[in-house]
């Protein structure tokens, strides 16, 4: 039997998060997701030296969810693409976007009530891509943390960075390519990473129980 079409980009879940910039968050006095009827998805995204996998980590710790490193699905035919610093291209992309939507729906179909992955998630339609994982496992919700700062700032964290494929110069392919999250996009959080790593952590944990404790009342 043929199954339903996914979603488009047009028809994005409306989640309970908002697309506004966080400041000054305090740390939270219960490091935990909310518990609730849906399981979420977690991506966290932005442009290389915005600290995607510290946060990420972070936040996975504090709500007992698994942690995906999304450059670990990257196929080596792209890391040797950026190791050398040649952009990737959006053919280059799909696959790796894919495997990441399924590794995350497998987690949930294992009964984790949610889970935090890595993805620069750069375009409107690579987030498109990850957003229709709710069609595939029904009664998750995807919403996307948007790391940001300027480039300027990100190139000289990637700069100092050792050991790592990604260049600096691979900063600003990224932004000249950026589509950042428009007010449309209402399943974002936006977070704003000039300041130290503890109060961007704080902050995107402090929004994340935000927006599901904002979920539940609107379930009820």
């Amino acid at each position: 039997m043929a199954q339903p079409t996914p979603p488009t980009s047009d028809h994005i879940p409306n989640s309970a998060s908002s697309n506004n910039t966080l400041t000054n968050g305090t740390r939270s006095s219960n490091n935990s997701q909310p518990k609730t009827e849906h399981s979420h998805i977690w991506l966290i995204t932005g442009p290389a030296g915005c600290g995607k996998s510290t946060v990420a980590q972070f936040l996975a710790k504090s709500m007992n969810l698994p942690f995906i490193e999304g450059d670990e699905f990257h196929p080596q035919s792209n890391v040797e693409k950026m190791s050398r610093g040649i952009p990737l291209t959006d053919a280059d992309r799909w696959d790796w976007l894919t495997r990441l939507r399924e590794e995350a729906v497998n987690q949930i179909s294992s009964g984790s009530q949610g889970v935090v992955l890595t993805c620069s998630a750069l375009k409107r339609k690579y987030r498109d891509v990850i957003r229709v994982a709710g069609f595939y496992s029904q009664g998750a919700r995807v919403h996307f943390v948007y790391l940001h700062a300027p480039e300027e700032v990100l190139a000289a964290r990637v700069g100092a960075r050792a050991g790592h494929f990604m260049g600096a110069n691979m900063v600003h392919s990224q932004f000249s390519i950026l589509e950042a999250p428009g007010e449309k996009e209402t399943d974002v959080i936006s977070v704003d990473v000039s300041g130290s790593i503890e109060q961007v952590e704080e902050e995107a944990l402090a929004r994340i129980q935000e927006a599901v404790r904002s979920e539940l009342v609107k379930d009820s």
